[in-house]
């Protein structure tokens, strides 16, 4: 049975130019101990999908229907103060900004020391105890001194191991982490994501892994959802998507991948267009407007997610060989593919 499981999530918000349908049904599962890796552009509803299954967008402007199954609960259901007790202590949360996700006006320490003691009965010198061990544990140097550093005294990457050092501390059954790496150098990036393989194989920890960065799931995710205006338009294991991928965007973001191995004349090709607005949303297929392959039903009717092999989900209406010579064909035109 699965650790997690997302179940026809819809999530859309009322505003004042229109209601934005940010997350349009949406099924996904986790296991324990895997890292599921969710990608896409900006505004495909990624974000938004991790902070409900928190209930982060539990605002009144806000629809929200389906199920999120966890430990045989329905998070969506949940009240407040029992979500509360879930919230940090089983599913965590790392955000893209760690500075506007750590309180400015307290020591980095002392909030993890709260953390703790919000969910565990725990003097306050044990607390603090565990929190340098923590802070220790995720490469932080000092952590006696650091643990009463505030947040703005911190460089991004260090903000980022706090709040693995949080996690870690909390030992949570599921940790998201919402583009973990974002303005980092690429040295800190990498250290970033030795962590959070690390909180998962010592502790069993699994991981939802959000991110704009196929090098990132490449290096990382177990199984991969690609997400596009608010649905998932492709799904599978790691190996498939980039070995056997079957939707026109896969193809787009990993013909976007710049390669050591290609000449350094070579260009990139970006996907033609921009994403839709999620207030008005292409009819028939989302992606039809940007995709060189649609087929006429595209403009009218939306494809559904239909397996192409055991454990592979595509959103097309490109009949499955169709897809398959398509791949082939391009993989021949774009050595960048190889």
């Amino acid at each position: 049975m699965a650790l997690l499981e997302i179940e026809d999530l819809h999530v859309s918000f009322k505003t004042v130019d229109g209601v934005v349908h940010a997350v349009e049904g949406v099924s996904l599962s986790l296991d324990a101990r895997k890292t599921l890796g969710i990608v896409g552009e900006s505004g495909s509803g990624k974000s938004v999908t991790a902070q409900t299954i928190l209930g982060l967008t539990r605002f009144p402007n806000a629809t929200i229907s389906g199920r999120i199954l966890f430990d045989g609960h329905d998070l969506l259901t949940m009240s407040t103060e029992h979500l509360r007790d879930v919230r940090g202590a089983r599913i965590a949360m790392i955000f893209q900004d760690p500075l506007s996700s750590l309180h400015p006006f307290f020591k980095v320490g002392h909030q993890i020391v709260e953390a703790i003691r919000a969910h565990e009965d725990v003097p306050r010198d044990l607390a603090r105890k565990r929190t340098i061990e923590a802070l220790r544990s995720v490469g932080i140097p000092s952590p006696d001194e650091r643990f009463t550093s505030f947040p703005h005294e911190m460089s991004g990457g260090m903000r980022q191991r706090v709040m693995i050092a949080m996690a870690l501390a909390l030992r949570p059954d599921i940790l998201i982490a919402d583009e973990p790496t974002t303005a980092l150098d690429v040295t800190v990036q990498a250290q970033v994501l030795e962590l959070i393989q690390a909180l998962r194989d010592d502790f069993g920890t699994a991981v939802i892994l959000i991110t704009h960065d196929l090098g990132v799931v490449a290096q990382m995710a177990d199984d991969v959802a690609v997400m596009y205006a608010g649905r998932v338009l492709e799904q599978s294991s790691r190996e498939t998507l980039f070995t056997e991928p079957e939707h026109p965007y896969t193809w787009g973001l990993l013909q976007s991948i710049p390669r050591l191995d290609a000449p350094r004349t070579g260009r990139l090709n970006p996907i033609a267009g921009s994403p839709p607005s999620l207030i008005n949303v292409p009819r028939g297929c989302t992606f039809h407007p940007r995709c060189p392959y649609a087929p006429p039903p595209a403009f009218e009717t939306e494809p559904a997610l239909a397996p192409s092999q055991p454990g592979h989900l595509v959103r097309c209406h490109l009949p499955i060989e169709e897809r398959k010579r398509l791949w082939q064909s391009l993989q021949k035109e774009h050595p960048v593919l190889r």
